[in-house]
Order: structure tokens, then C-alpha cells, then sequence
């Protein structure tokens, strides 16, 4: 069973805001005779990184709740411009909605066990970025959406 992490998305109030982000990133990472490639850049490495590569994903916290996940597609030792070592987390560009479900403020990444994590979210639940995520998550508490 494979492995996942958790991360708060800092600074994004919505999903659409992480896209862009993103895509500003990839935009930006693109290299002459090389494919651009999505990383998350972290100061510690995963210790279990084979569990995590077979088939993990990156689930964001945005505004204390889970709203969407991301396959890691790698794992890297990274230098940052000064000379310290990182971890390069390389995602998968696509972006999965999940029900919603709280998570509590920390800082890092987590590891995030299968048995925990919420539902990719059905496709065409209409259920958008301007929907009040307090309410979503209510609703959905509620068994009513």
C-alpha cells in the first residue's frame, strides 16, 4: 500500500490560486532541451521515499482544510542557490479535488497513511472554489453533500 504526505498550501486561499501558482512555476522552470518538471522543494528527505513513489501523492491543507492532492512522481536530493541541501519533491502537474475534511495547523510535511486520507471528490459534484469551504465541509459532515 503506498504512502502519502500531507503539506499546508501557505498562501493560497483556493485551489485556483495553487494552479496558477504552479503554473507559473512550470513556466518559469522551463529549460532549453529539457522538459519542465513540477517540484516542491523541502528540507528533509522522506525515509521512506519507496513507499511513497509507489503510487503516494502530496495532499494540500488550504485554509485548515484537505482540498486536493498531487502524485509524487519523484523524490531528489536538491542544492538551494546557498549550498544547502533540500529535497525536490517532483509532481505530477494535475491537480485531484478530494472531499474535504479538516486537518489541524503543523509545520513540515507529514506522512499521510491511505487509512486517513479523504476521497477523490466524485467529477461534476459543482462544487467549486467560490463554494464556502466552512459550509462544504459542514454539509459533508452532515451527510448532506
Amino acid at each position: 500500500m503506498s504512502l502519502n504526505l500531507i503539506k499546508l498550501c501557505v498562501g493560497v486561499d483556493r485551489i485556483s490560486d495553487l494552479a496558477q501558482r504552479q503554473a507559473r512555476r512550470l513556466a518559469d522552470a522551463h529549460s532549453p532541451g529539457e522538459e519542465p518538471r513540477l517540484l516542491h522543494i523541502t528540507r528533509n528527505t522522506p525515509k521512506r521515499a519507496e513507499e511513497i513513489l509507489d503510487g503516494g501523492s502530496l495532499y494540500w491543507v488550504i485554509k485548515r482544510l484537505i482540498r486536493v492532492r498531487q502524485r509524487i512522481v519523484g523524490i531528489e536530493t536538491y542544492e538551494r542557490e546557498s549550498g544547502r541541501p533540500a529535497c525536490a519533491l517532483v509532481l505530477d502537474p494535475l491537480l485531484v479535488r478530494t472531499e474535504t475534511q479538516r486537518f489541524r495547523p503543523f509545520q513540515g510535511w507529514r506522512y499521510f497513511s491511505a487509512n486517513n486520507t479523504p476521497r477523490d471528490a466524485p467529477l461534476g459534484t459543482g462544487v467549486g472554489d467560490d463554494f464556502p469551504t466552512e459550509m462544504a465541509a459542514e454539509l459533508r459532515g452532515l451527510g448532506l453533500l
